[in-house]
C-alpha cells in the first residue's frame, strides 16, 4: 500500500467491501470519542484524543484494531476468540465486527486519554 496523507485516501485503496467494514469502524470511533482528531501514523489511520486513542488498518484476510497494551488487557476476557497481540486484535474479514465490543473499548481508552494531563501541542 502507497503512503498516504489522509484517512479518506487510506481507505480508498481497498476493495469497496472493505472500505464500508473501515468507514464504519471509523463512524463508531467518531461517535465514541466526540472530538477525536484523525492522523496518519504508523502509515495507519490514528484517532487522536489528548494522544493517540486507537488505530486500525486493513490486510488480506482481516481488520487489525490497535486500542494499546491497556485497552486489550482491560478486555481480555472478551477478547479471546480473537488473535490478539500486546496491543493489537484481529478480527477476520467475512465475519461480523463485534461492534458493541469496540465501542466499549473506545470509550474505555477514551477515559484512559482523559484522565491523562493534557499533551501539550506541537509547535509548527
Amino acid at each position: 500500500m502507497e503512503k498516504t496523507e489522509n484517512i479518506d485516501s487510506f481507505i480508498s485503496g481497498f476493495p469497496a467491501d472493505v472500505q464500508t467494514i473501515l468507514q464504519e469502524l471509523r463512524a463508531l470511533i467518531h461517535r465514541e470519542a466526540p472530538g477525536c482528531t484523525e492522523e496518519i501514523k504508523y502509515a495507519i489511520p490514528t484517532f487522536v484524543l489528548n494522544g493517540n486513542l486507537v488505530h486500525f488498518s486493513a490486510y488480506k484476510t482481516h481488520i487489525g484494531f490497535y486500542p494499546g497494551s491497556s485497552g486489550i488487557a482491560h478486555f481480555a476476557d472478551r477478547l479471546q476468540q480473537y488473535k490478539l497481540s500486546k496491543g493489537t486484535v484481529q478480527f477476520q474479514l467475512g465475519q461480523p465486527l463485534p461492534l458493541d465490543l469496540i465501542a466499549e473499548i473506545v470509550r474505555f481508552r477514551v477515559g484512559e486519554n482523559l484522565a491523562k494531563p493534557a499533551k501539550k501541542q506541537k509547535k509548527s
